[in-house]
């Protein structure tokens, strides 16, 4: 196992994280995931609030004991933000006695999403005030955030100098956020990849056809390895629902150097392919077409579609697009349908696509079913 120095709080992690939001079928199964993780040399374990009953059960193997002792080990939680410093005072103190944890390594502001969410950290008298005491105290000795919003609102949050590491979504298959990246290095922050096997495209289950363009690699491997041939990143999620599904990711973790002559060629194949694929239909994600008077995520949507047409990622476009419309502050933005026609975008696209069409063949390949989160 890697690890590598998570930013300014001087930790040293495993480059894989275990992410405890899958693992819920049984308080043994979680114990047992756990119990895997630690032995294959993970140290780091991420839970929060929100993940139903995570936080129960990692304190449940916490007080059957860990086979290192606790200073070897980092434990995460993330907590929403909140408008004011008692609700916090009391998440903190709930969430300690859930993990039977005398401090958290690190806390996490969970889901800092919107311009509010923003304007409530910076605020004196707001969430982060009962954050700065916990810390006073002992019980949190970092503090950072995770965030599935907007480039803009994720650099500002940076910017305001609160926070020593970012959970965030970034990968392969969407490089949006590779500003970000860059920011947090500059600012000395760890990062921490959001759910790169998930988020980053359903990867543990990947089409027939993705599967042949990334031969003779696995496009999990592949996407990880992506990951961590960037020495900026700290580590990455893992969410295993079962000790199983820990075992794929160690396959790269004793590779963290520059991509290999193969590695290189496989991505140049995926380039190659969605290029041939999309043609002139390509959305490079430029971002020019927002904001849409109808609220639809344009360059996500086509983001989806991209990947559904080159690569037949249908299964994880209509994951993601069933969020829209279901998921809040989470996922934001209407579904393709929504579009009027209206041709506001049309001047802004520096690559003449015909969007509302677009959209529309969007909506008919991946309207699917309406998807949910697991909190709200």
């Amino acid at each position: 196992m890697l690890y590598r120095r998570f930013g300014k709080t001087n930790l040293n992690l495993s480059v894989f994280s275990l992410g405890t939001m899958r693992y819920l079928g049984s308080e043994e199964i979680a114990q047992q995931t756990i119990f895997q993780a630690i032995a294959l040399g993970i140290n780091h374990i991420e839970t929060a609030r929100g993940y139903g009953n995570s936080e129960e059960y990692l304190g449940g193997a916490v007080t059957s004991g860990l086979s290192v002792c606790r200073s070897q080990i980092y434990i995460t939680t993330k907590i929403p933000p909140t408008p004011d410093a008692e609700t916090m005072r009391r998440y903190i103190h709930e969430s300690l006695a859930r993990l039977n944890l005398d401090y958290l390594d690190c806390l996490g502001i969970h889901g800092l999403n919107t311009w509010e969410h923003l304007d409530w950290v910076k605020s004196e008298d707001g969430c982060m005030q009962a954050v700065r005491e916990a810390v006073a105290e002992g019980k949190v000795r970092h503090v950072g955030f995770s965030t599935h919003g907007s480039l803009e609102l994720i650099l500002a949050a940076m910017d305001a100098d609160l926070f020593e590491f970012v959970n965030l979504h970034y990968y392969y298959f969407h490089q949006r956020n590779a500003l970000a990246i860059q920011r947090a290095t500059e600012k000395d922050m760890g990062i921490f990849i959001i759910s790169p096997a998930d988020k980053g495209g359903k990867l543990y289950t990947p089409p027939t056809k993705l599967q042949e363009l990334c031969q003779p690699f696995s496009p999990l491997a592949l996407s990880y390895r992506f990951l961590l041939s960037d020495g900026r990143i700290t580590t990455l999620s893992v969410g295993a629902a079962n000790p199983e599904e820990l075992i794929a990711p160690l396959q790269v973790a004793d590779n963290g150097g520059e991509l290999t002559q193969a590695e290189a060629i496989a991505f140049a194949k995926l380039e190659q392919q969605q290029n041939l694929a999309l043609g002139t239909e390509k959305c490079s994600q430029c971002y020019a077409c927002l904001p849409c008077p109808e609220n639809i995520q344009i360059p996500e949507v086509l983001r989806l579609r991209n990947l559904a047409v080159a690569y037949e990622m249908t299964d994880y476009g209509q994951y993601r697009y069933g969020m829209f419309e279901n998921a809040g502050h989470w996922f934001p933005g209407m579904k393709g349908n929504r579009c009027t026609e209206c041709g506001d975008c049309l001047p802004k696209c520096p690559e003449n696509l015909d969007i509302p069409a677009l959209l529309n063949d969007a909506h008919e390949r991946l309207q699917g079913k309406a998807g949910r989160r697991l909190w709200g």
